[in-house]
């Protein structure tokens, strides 16, 4: 087949894949009915993992499964916004590393509502004026957010999914980088690319902003200014990206957790979250970690935090492999529930990879 060949049979397969596209929308708005009627949610992440993982195995190339994925990521959220527009809260402004951590869950077609503080996040999903949030919960560079594991403490909401997330960071500017004398980003991300920046643009001044989506804003209206931020925000603010990846540990991660209210079915690969407060007497840790391990139960983090109800009295949070409607889950918990003064399970929901 000669090019005009190609690009006719290419353009006979757009109309097909439209047409299938069509149909699997028309079945998504009849099952939106039914979920209507059945008050049942219209996200339904522990489905949507078994889509994407079965897609994966039939996938046969050229496509790698990373693309393969994100397309019908994209797919599923135009098709859900059909169904009902999911409403979803992230620590703003737009173009940051939360809001790219959303989309990654929810797709463009969500709607998306950036808030100031975590306090909000929680506080909008647990009234249900917002379906679900997204809220990080450890970095692998910085530990744990504790503000975080504090609205834990006094919420209701559940943890239903997990999302991994690459932090890269970029040089994002409309200046050449010889003619750069300032560079604009949050603090962190000013830590985080340091070595880069001493050995790249030694001159330049660093000055510190709210957000890296506040600092790509400045840099887009400031010639001779560079900002350290997301591809999102070069996109958002049509700047050059100058240079990529240019954080100075290539391994860092931050895990975020999707709030909100419902119970996710098991998938055989989940985690389970607790919350847990221990008697305070002599081996009272000891007595709680047991029969986790004595029931063959896999803890992937254990931290302490102070209760917040009395001096000196602090809770543990723990995750575990596992769902809690497994057999096996149950009968451990049922166990170490008789070492604690209180046990909370914060949810069960699917494990999320690393990212490639």
């Amino acid at each position: 087949m000669n090019l005009e060949d190609y690009r006719n049979r290419i353009d006979a397969l757009d109309q097909e894949i439209l047409v299938r596209l069509n149909e699997r929308a028309q079945c998504a708005k009849a099952i939106g009915d039914i979920k209507k009627h059945a008050e049942s949610p219209y996200y339904v992440p522990e489905r949507e993992k078994a889509i994407l993982e079965k897609l994966a195995a039939l996938n046969a190339g050229p496509l790698d499964n990373a693309a393969v994925i994100a397309i019908w990521r994209e797919i599923i959220s135009a098709i859900r916004a059909l169904e009902k527009p999911i409403s979803v809260g992230f620590l703003g402004p737009r173009d940051t590393f939360s809001h790219m951590a959303a989309l990654q869950v929810f797709g463009a077609s969500a709607d998306y509502h950036p808030l100031a503080s975590f306090a909000d996040i929680f506080q909008e999903v647990e009234r249900k004026r917002l379906d679900y949030g997204i809220v990080p919960v450890e970095s692998s560079m910085g530990g744990s957010v504790s503000d975080t594991l504090d609205r834990f403490i006094r919420t209701n909401v559940k943890i239903i999914n997990e999302v991994m997330l690459h932090i890269t960071q970029n040089l994002l500017s409309n200046s050449p980088m010889s003619e750069i004398k300032r560079v604009y980003s949050k603090d962190n991300a000013l830590l985080q690319c340091r070595n880069w920046l001493r050995a790249n643009l030694p001159n330049a001044e660093l000055i510190e902003t709210s957000s890296t989506a506040e600092a790509a804003r400045r840099a887009s209206k400031e010639p001779g200014t560079g900002a350290i931020a997301s591809r999102l925000a070069a996109d958002t603010y049509q700047l050059e990206l100058l240079a990529e990846r240019i954080e100075d540990a290539a391994h860092n991660f931050t895990r975020f957790l999707v709030i909100g209210h419902q119970q996710v079915r098991p998938t055989g690969d989940d985690k389970t979250a607790l919350m847990i407060a221990v008697k305070d007497e002599p081996g009272a840790l000891y007595g709680l970690l047991t029969p986790f391990s004595e029931g063959g139960i896999s803890l992937t983090r254990i931290e302490s935090r102070p209760s917040q109800q009395r001096a000196w009295e602090y809770v543990f949070f723990i995750d575990i492999l596992g769902h809690v409607e497994e057999p096996k889950v149950a009968a451990v918990l049922e166990l170490v529930a008789k070492h604690a003064t209180s046990l909370k399970v914060l949810g069960s929901f699917p494990r999320a990879e690393l990212p490639v």
